[in-house]
């Protein structure tokens, strides 16, 4: 008997949603590696391991085969896993709830609530999103408003940008970003703390973030102490729920902090999944999965997601291997100096060293000439500040330094405004004041 063909196209569907459950046994554990034998699965199928007799459920995911054995992740604790446990896999991707519920809320990586409140109820997404076809992405033309001064005068961004912050350890990165979360920067914020210390985490939610900011914002904390995968999926989580959100029409700010824990996390992975490394012991997958993880981000035509990566340089080099690949992937960095920082002034930004690419397209002609001016003002004190300093330099003898002089402790109170936000207007009357035109 042949089937109409709407029916069976609705048979096919319902048996590739209910496909049977495989079960496999462990064979060998190898680190944070799981090897398991007749387990029928795919890359990225979500599977159970059934420790201590079926008493204990511990999620887990495919992340790879090894002969006949299929090579098996935790998401979570895997200290209770025995040889010869049951594995079951329920053929499925990783999915998280999204959704206005999410709102003012503290996860985990898989959307499980760490603030003590209620289970997430919203539509299950699965973490395997598509980026935004080339065509599909709309122009971006409107700034956004971050409330730091050196960025909106000197360093403005578009809806939709993509722009890394790279910062040493301990020079203000976390406290910019709540800084900027609190701003109208977007309609909402998603943030994603990857491998923080636990301490940061509350100190950021309560402190950087505030109750204003955290009202319109989802924080998807993993702390350093969780299990590799966990910190791998977080990103993928937050850039879900982002666009969730984005598909609703809305402006959202993807902020995620840092690249580098998530890197460390894709490192430890992809070693133990027998990946060969590479720089710095870095698999291959880690530069294939970071241009993926920001070409999600921006313009789908129906909302925006403008991302903010903060990125940890080890020893303040920025041409470490994540740095490095990172810069070339997104559309514009703004450095965090610790020379500045030991000064100091806040925010550390150091103008002279970011640049945000699209600036002239969302920036009038006038204030581009104005933060042009600027940039040459305090590029020329920067390479004379020696000089001046002790006292060698004689008025007069050259015009433009003259100038830079007598107007660096305006241009440093514009760019190093502390912890206050500021207006656009405001940076814009400064700006004007300063550079004139």
């Amino acid at each position: 008997m042949t089937l109409p063909a709407g029916l069976a196209r609705a048979l096919s569907a319902a048996k590739t949603l209910n496909r049977p459950t495989a079960e496999g046994r462990v064979r060998a554990i190898r680190g944070i590696a799981i090897h398991v034998t007749g387990l029928g699965a795919a890359i990225g199928d979500t599977c159970s391991i059934a420790a201590e007799g079926g008493k204990l459920l511990i999620p887990a995911e495919v992340v790879g085969f090894d002969r006949d054995d299929a090579v098996v992740m935790a998401l979570g604790d895997q200290h209770r896993v025995a040889p010869w446990d049951r594995v079951q896999n329920d053929h499925r991707p990783l999915a998280v709830p999204v959704g206005a519920g999410l709102l003012g809320r503290v996860v985990d990586a898989l959307g499980r609530p760490l603030d003590g409140g209620p289970p997430i109820e919203g539509a299950l997404r699965p973490l395997t999103g598509d980026a935004p076809s080339p065509l599909q992405r709309a122009p971006i033309h409107q700034p956004v408003e971050t409330g730091v001064a050196a960025i909106d005068g000197m360093l403005t961004l578009g809806k939709g940008q993509r722009i890394g912050i790279f910062a040493g350890s301990g020079v203000g990165k976390s406290t910019l970003m709540g800084q900027i979360a609190r701003s109208r920067a977007g309609q909402v914020n998603v943030i994603a703390l990857i491998g923080e210390r636990g301490r940061e985490v509350g100190e950021f939610v309560a402190e950087a973030l505030g109750k204003e900011g955290l009202q319109k914002s989802v924080v998807i904390a993993c702390t350093s102490d969780t299990a590799p995968m966990l910190r791998l999926k977080a990103p993928l989580t937050a850039v879900t729920i982002a666009e969730a959100f984005r598909a609703q029409g809305a402006d959202v700010l993807f902020m995620m902090d840092s690249v580098t824990r998530y890197a460390m996390a894709v490192r430890e992975v992809g070693l133990a999944a027998g990946e060969p490394p590479t720089l710095r012991g870095y698999p291959p997958s880690l530069f294939a999965s970071l241009p993926r993880l920001v070409e999600r981000l921006g313009s789908d035509g129906t909302g925006t997601i403008t991302g903010l990566f903060t990125v940890l340089v080890d020893g303040d080099d920025m041409n470490e291997p994540v740095a490095d690949a990172l810069r070339g992937y997104l559309d514009g960095h703004v450095v965090l100096s610790r020379r500045i920082a030991e000064r100091g002034k806040f925010p550390a930004i150091d103008v002279l060293a970011s640049i945000s690419r699209l600036m002239p397209k969302v920036t009038t002609p006038e204030h581009q000439k104005r933060a042009r001016r600027l940039r040459e003002l305090l590029a020329h004190h920067e390479e004379n500040r020696d000089l001046v300093a002790v006292g060698a330099y004689r008025k007069g003898a050259d015009p433009l330094l003259d100038q830079a002089i007598a107007k660096i402790g305006a241009i440093e109170g514009l760019l190093f405004q502390g912890p206050e936000t500021r207006s656009a207007a405001d940076t814009q009357k400064a700006l004007q004041q300063i550079a004139g035109g």
